[in-house]
């Protein structure tokens, strides 16, 4: 699975949201530096090229849906990020938040409990 550019990403998290979409209605979701309309077009259908993306057509329209899950992109997405960035350590990860203030104990508790909980 590619790692796919931040448009890319944000195409897909709309699409995700919306489940099925013409390109207008991808359009209208985009709230911060829209691209032209057929710009947007030409990201969805390198999207649908690298298999992020199908299409049912209605004549001359096309409407976009996902076929890669969220949840596999994310866990394609984290596992990369923290082999790159983190030494294919969690704790690294973890810690970093920690350091940053981004995680507060009570969190921290809460996921420990989660994990002893699973056991």
């Amino acid at each position: 699975m590619q790692k796919l550019t931040n448009k890319e990403e944000e195409i897909m998290q709309i699409l995700w949201k919306l489940e099925k979409a013409f390109v207008k209605e991808i359009m209208a979701e985009i709230k911060e530096d829209q691209p032209h309309y057929n710009t947007l077009s030409t990201i969805v259908r390198i999207l649908e090229e690298k298999g992020f993306v199908a299409h049912n057509a209605f004549g001359n329209s096309h409407q976009y849906y996902p076929i890669v899950a969220m949840e596999d992109y994310r866990k394609r997405f984290m596992t990369t990020a923290i082999n790159n960035y983190f030494d294919s350590s969690y704790k690294n990860l973890v810690s970093f938040f920690a350091k940053e203030e981004k995680i507060s104990a009570d969190e921290l508790r809460e996921i420990l409990d989660m994990i002893e909980n699973k056991k």
